[in-house]
């Protein structure tokens, strides 16, 4: 199974690119601000440690720590107290101290701006300490060493302590955005997504049910635009529609008189053999006319849908075609029910059945349910058909046997009927040469509970 990580509906894209972008647009801010705050905590250690280095350099010049001047012990004590450091030889370096080569980088280039050229600075941050710790100035104690002119100058610094609090702070911007950001949007796309979804299913439905109710204008104005436009196509179709009915219904009851007027002066002829054929003639082109008017009002009519046992229906027909000595069977049978017109399903299956018998001698009728849906399956025991009559042959008036007689297939209309009455149930019809031979006319509907 394919994972699809990007989705197809209106509400799931737009709620995937807003997260995106957000998390994106957070994700820079939260390095913008994680690397200010460094800065920030550079400036507030590194510039304290490099203050007390200039004081203690300047007065090491001067001389205050001098050995034996006159108070030069205290003086040396309170500098320790203070941490400050001053000797020949590397300081040791603190138990458990880790090396801050930003920081000492950073003491560097103050002590540069100051005119000082240090020889070696190196930067330590002391492991935290219970006891030590202030809860005023929550951080770390760092040691700072600077090697000026041969002498060693050592202080001890705070660096403030706010990279938890700064990942906490934008996690609640974050949550505080997603809510004030995606919820709308959501909304919003809920609204126009409705509409769109009823207007989606309203466009695959049969265009030929006249008695369909317009469907509400609602949404953003684009939206209620559209669902405008879309119903009053749907009416003007339905206006084409029912103006073709009526013409078709006079085409037939002026064609229909004609030729019930011509079979009646046909019986009048003497010759008995040339009375059949023409009376062969009428009766073709009456059946020819009943085919074309079925065809063109394939999914009209008052008739409503019911809920049909699926399998009741194929054995209904199987008896009735056995009670005319006709082979036709049946074989898996799924208990299911389907919602459809009982009288066009029934066409439907016959003009199949018709034509499993025309080409195959016999027929076997089977339903299925799969996912979802039901499968309605006539099937025979001819010789198939090719890649090309199957996609040709649902056509109007195209036929597997080429000649023109209605004792060896018909007008070619049976197949057309049926595709589109199952289309006017809200299926589809198939052909498929089955394995072993034989072929395979498969209506799908949709299953009902």
């Amino acid at each position: 199974m394919k994972l699809r990580l990007w989705p197809r509906s209106l509400i799931g894209q737009l709620f995937v690119a807003v997260a995106l972008m957000l998390f994106v647009a957070q994700a820079i801010n939260f390095t913008l601000l994680a690397r200010g705050q460094k800065q920030q905590v550079l400036a507030h250690g590194g510039g304290m440690a490099v203050g007390r280095i200039l004081d203690a350099i300047e007065r090491d010049r001067r001389g205050d720590f001098a050995p034996g001047r006159s108070g030069n012990d205290d003086r040396e004590r309170r500098e320790r107290v203070q941490k400050l450091v001053i000797s020949d030889t590397l300081p040791p370096v603190p138990i458990g101290a880790r090396r801050m080569p930003a920081l000492a980088d950073y003491v560097t280039g103050l002590l540069d701006e100051a005119d000082v050229k240090a020889e070696a600075v190196d930067a330590w941050v002391l492991p935290p300490r219970p006891r030590a710790q202030r809860p005023d100035f929550p951080g770390r104690t760092v040691v700072v060493s600077a090697k000026v002119g041969g002498r060693y100058f050592a202080v001890r610094s705070r660096i403030q302590a706010g990279g938890d609090r700064l990942q906490g702070f934008l996690v609640w911007q974050t949550l505080t955005l997603y809510l004030l950001l995606l919820v709308p949007i959501m909304l919003i796309a809920w609204r126009a997504a409705r509409p769109l979804r009823d207007l989606t299913r309203a466009a695959r439905s049969n265009p030929a049910l006249r008695d369909t109710t317009p469907l509400e204008e609602e949404g953003p104005s684009d939206v209620r635009d559209l669902i405008g436009a879309f119903n009053a196509y749907r009416a003007r179709i339905a206006t084409m529609l029912s103006d073709k009915d009526r013409m078709l219904g006079a085409v037939g009851h002026d064609l229909r008189t004609p030729l019930a007027s011509l079979r009646v002066r046909v019986e009048q002829v003497e010759d008995e053999r040339l009375r059949d054929k023409m009376i062969a003639s009428i009766e073709e082109m009456t059946a020819m006319l009943a085919d074309i008017l079925a065809l063109a009002r394939s999914g009209a009519g008052t008739e409503v849908q019911e809920r049909l046992d699926a399998a009741g229906l194929a054995r209904e027909l199987a008896a009735d075609y056995g009670e005319q000595g006709k082979d036709v069977g049946v074989g898996e049978l799924a208990e299911t029910a389907v919602m459809a017109r009982p009288m066009l399903l029934r066409r439907a299956l016959r003009n199949l059945i018709d034509n499993a018998l025309a080409y195959g001698a016999r027929a076997r009728l089977s339903v299925a349910a799969i996912d979802g849906q039901v499968r309605l399956i006539v099937s025979d025991d001819g010789p198939g058909l090719s890649g090309e009559q199957i996609r040709t042959l649902v056509e109007p008036f195209a036929r597997g046997e080429q000649s023109r007689n209605r004792a060896t297939g018909g007008a070619g209309l049976g197949l057309s009927i049926a595709r589109d009455i199952a289309e006017g149930e809200g299926g589809t019809l198939t052909l498929a040469n089955r394995d072993g031979g034989g072929l395979d006319a498969v209506i799908v509907l949709p299953t009902v509970a």
